[in-house]
């Protein structure tokens, strides 16, 4: 697991409750961290067209369509890691009856959460979201 995803959800989350552009420095604030970080989220969003950026002294950032059209799905697709649940270093003994098959299993297991997951986040409309806010 890893944070990026809170991160680009809080973002998108600012995005959608602004009035105009937002600067990644409100966002770093208003998420407390560095906005470097925020850039390079903002970055990734941008270039999975969830945001849309303008630069110059009055510059920022937008949603790229509307809320009502974006699932919080697509936005953990962009940050998504390669294992929701976490992934072994180490090979298990092929002597083993149970270390033989174990990455197998673990693998179909990891599937149905993704799938599960995916389902219970694309059933989430951004929008949706940030309605909880109000």
């Amino acid at each position: 697991m890893n944070g990026r995803f809170p991160i680009a959800l809080h973002i998108m989350t600012l995005l959608c409750s602004a009035e105009g552009l937002l600067p990644s420095e409100y966002m770093a604030g208003s998420i407390n961290v560095n906005s470097a970080l925020v850039r390079k989220e903002l970055s990734n969003l941008i270039k999975n067209k969830l945001v849309s950026s303008q630069e110059g002294k009055n510059g920022g950032y937008t949603l790229a369509r509307s809320a009502a059209q974006i699932t919080l799905a697509e936005i953990y697709e962009t940050v998504k890691p390669q294992s929701v649940l976490g992934q072994a270093k180490n090979e298990p003994n092929p002597a083993c009856p149970i270390g033989k098959q174990i990455n197998q299993h673990i693998t179909a297991l990891y599937v149905d959460v993704d799938k599960a997951l995916m389902q219970r986040l694309g059933n989430t409309t951004l929008l949706a979201f940030v309605a909880k806010f109000n």
